[in-house]
């Protein structure tokens, strides 16, 4: 009996730990982790704003795109097509464009976990076949590289080879934990081989490679999938070499700007402000997260929490966009792109704010939750994917924008000296990172929704949804989550099913919910809550129990830091997690936006519209026009204006630009009444 209850003991332990390994990031055996994944596919959005977003990904966003990719616009497939000799032509798109695919592959992979459509399965597999073929014996896969004979293997580091490695990587551990196939994972740990081989060693060369930060990620993820502890190593190394080398122009570097733009100027561990390409810094903060959460190094942990401050709290826009510029220096003057400028230089019209970065943002902030299990890391989080993120892609989800601005002014820019910027949203863009990273957020992420502390369940995310999970303890936790928000801010959390053992429902309190009630079969839970942090209820749970949190969702006037000249004298509007806007078709029809002001004797009315905009609620107000300003002269006398007082309305940041080409601001000057 004794080898039988031993027996039955291990296999349900090993049940227990394959039930545990199949989040997004795979967590479950971290040891410097606070909150676990749950496995993808356990939460599923059932009614309301992310519901329609996933229907909107599944019915509109994926098709299209796969039509782009696997087609002759995108070229995506093809390119790996004619790497396989499956077809003949030359690499199109640009040197990140595998990575791109393997993005779109995940979206897909993500989608899978909810619906089980066998077609989807076709699909990967099919592609999975084609870059199977296109890799090289040794493991080596870059289309861009292999499609081009003037060109040697990891020559020159503007070719984004690990870039598109870590995608890979990543993509082909996300298919593993969802299908349980090795079609997939089988290239990318042929490929990561390849890589320990050559990047591993002391190599001044090599040291410099590993800019554009994914293969980090990818590496950790890999370690974490397979149980090599040379690929976590690596990852290691790649932070590491960051900062190691002098800083100066080589053959390896030439073509692309080097320093602080691909943050080699100082190691990791002794950086205290996010400098360079916003998205190649926020990847790489990410990934070192992922290592802290392996190795517990405090020294990179507390450079984590200097850095995410400096972000978030000195370089971040109300939208929770990141990089505010195209082209400019950072605070140590050297050159930079698509990246941050000084704290606090925040420009409207001009700002850059990269769709990648802004869900890069999200992604880092994400990890830091993770690992601190404190709700101010949720709350970028929401931020980012209500506004900054949904912005780049269009309401019907086939056209997108790069680049997002607080502030639209016909005439200010012109587009035609611009490499992603545009007037109005694109159905293609040439560079294609931010579409398919967006589109596999937004099919991602109920995998966001809920963590699993040590005893209980982590509400970090609201929405209509069902969660099936399993507790750490191997318990079955089954609840329903029923809401309207963000139009409304009650929600009702159901317990279906639950062990009989007491265990804590942790629930995210906004940082903007002060005066949230948090009940408990209707009566008040008797718990601390405090906005900003997760309110925690301990209890033994029934079956039939019903947790309700209860936030107001008044309209806020939000001003920037008095650093910020940029938004001197001004404020923006938010509503619970949107950040509004005020845009021209609301306007009168010769109204131009910079004439535009607020009154604080003017009220507001949120009023849901379910025919503007795919549904949203706006908020109604009067606003202020102002009369006869003339901008011919860059300097004029003035004398005290005269306003025109106009019935208008707000809407959400994230649904602006669906209806023509308009002009938009999130800032807007205010006369204090």
């Amino acid at each position: 009996m004794k080898k039988l209850a031993l027996l039955l003991c291990c296999v349900f332990a090993l049940q227990l730990a394959s039930a545990q390994e199949h989040g997004i990031i795979n967590n479950s055996e971290s040891p410097y982790v606070k909150l676990k994944s749950v496995d993808m596919g356990d939460c599923v959005w059932t009614d309301g704003f992310w519901a329609e977003k996933f229907d909107v990904a599944k019915n509109s966003m994926l098709p299209y795109m796969e039509s782009l990719l696997t087609g002759d616009t995108g070229h995506a497939l093809n390119n790996f097509k004619i790497a396989a000799g499956l077809k003949e032509g030359k690499h199109k798109g640009m040197r990140w464009h595998d990575g791109d695919f393997y993005k779109f592959m995940e979206a897909y992979m993500y989608m899978y976990a909810q619906t089980k459509d066998a077609e989807i399965l076709k699909k990967l597999d099919g592609w999975i076949s084609i870059i199977e073929q296109a890799m090289l014996e040794d493991g080596y896969l870059q289309t861009q590289i292999q499609l081009n004979d003037k060109v040697n293997r990891y020559e020159n580091r503007k070719y984004h080879e690990m870039y598109n490695t870590g995608h890979l990587l990543t993509s082909a551990c996300i298919h593993y934990r969802i299908t349980g196939q090795k079609n997939f994972l089988d290239l990318a740990v042929r490929h990561a081989d390849l890589l320990y081989t050559l990047f591993m060693p002391e190599d001044k060369h090599f040291g410099r490679f590993g800019f554009n930060q994914t293969q980090i990620m990818g590496c950790v993820e890999l370690y974490r999938t397979v149980g090599d502890a040379k690929y976590l190593k690596l990852a290691e190394k790649f932070i590491n070499n960051r900062g190691q080398y002098k800083v100066e122009e080589t053959p390896e570097t030439q073509g692309y700007p080097i320093g602080d733009m691909v943050q080699e100027t100082t190691p990791l561990r002794e950086e205290d402000e996010a400098v360079g390409h916003a998205v190649l810094a926020l990847y790489y903060y990410a990934g070192a997260a992922d290592v802290y959460a392996e190795t517990g190094e405090k020294a990179l942990i507390d450079a984590l929490d200097r850095l995410w401050y400096n972000v978030t709290q000195q370089k971040m826009y109300v939208t929770g966009a990141l990089g505010q510029t195209h082209y400019g220096a950072s605070s140590n003057r050297q050159l930079i792109e698509e990246g941050f400028l000084d704290a606090y230089t925040m420009p409207n019209t001009h700002a850059y704010n990269e769709t990648c970065a802004n869900i890069c943002n999200s992604m880092f902030s994400k990890r830091m939750l993770d690992i601190k299990g404190e709700s101010k890391y949720a709350d970028i989080m929401e931020l980012v994917v209500y506004n900054s993120g949904l912005s780049g892609i269009s309401l019907e989800g086939k056209d997108y924008y790069y680049a997002n601005p607080l502030r639209m002014i016909n005439g200010t820019i012109d587009y035609d000296k611009m490499v992603t910027e545009f007037p109005e949203r694109q159905p293609y863009l040439d560079c294609f990172c931010c579409p398919p990273n967006l589109v596999r957020t937004v099919c991602k992420l109920s995998g966001w929704a809920y963590s699993k502390p040590a005893n209980g369940i982590a509400v970090n995310l609201y929405g209509g949804n069902k969660l099936n999970t399993t507790l750490l303890d191997g318990s079955k936790l089954e609840l329903e989550q029923v809401t309207k928000y963000p139009w409304e801010g009650r929600v009702d959390i159901t317990i279906n099913k639950a062990k009989k053992a007491a265990f804590d429902v942790m629930v995210r309190i906004p940082n903007w919910a002060e005066g949230t009630k948090v009940l408990v079969n209707g009566k008040d839970a008797g718990v601390a809550v405090e906005a900003g942090k997760f309110a925690t209820i301990k209890r033994a749970w029934k079956k039939g129990d019903v947790l309700t949190v209860d936030m107001p969702m008044d309209v806020r006037y939000v001003e920037g830091n008095t650093l910020i000249e940029e938004a001197r004298n001004q404020v923006a509007i938010k509503r619970g997690p949107i950040v509004y806007c005020v845009e021209s078709p609301d306007l009168p029809k010769d109204a131009k936006i910079m004439d535009i002001y607020l009154s604080s004797d003017k009220d507001f009315k949120p009023v849901y519209k379910k025919d503007l905009l795919s549904g949203v609620t706006s908020i109604e107000t009067e606003v202020l026009v102002r009369k006869n300003n003339n901008d011919a002269d860059m300097y004029k006398m003035v004398s005290k204006p005269e306003f025109e007082v106009v019935k208008s309305q707000l809407v959400p940041v994230y649904s602006w630009s669906n209806r023509g080409r308009a002009e938009m601001t999130v800032f807007m000057p205010i006369i204090w009444k």
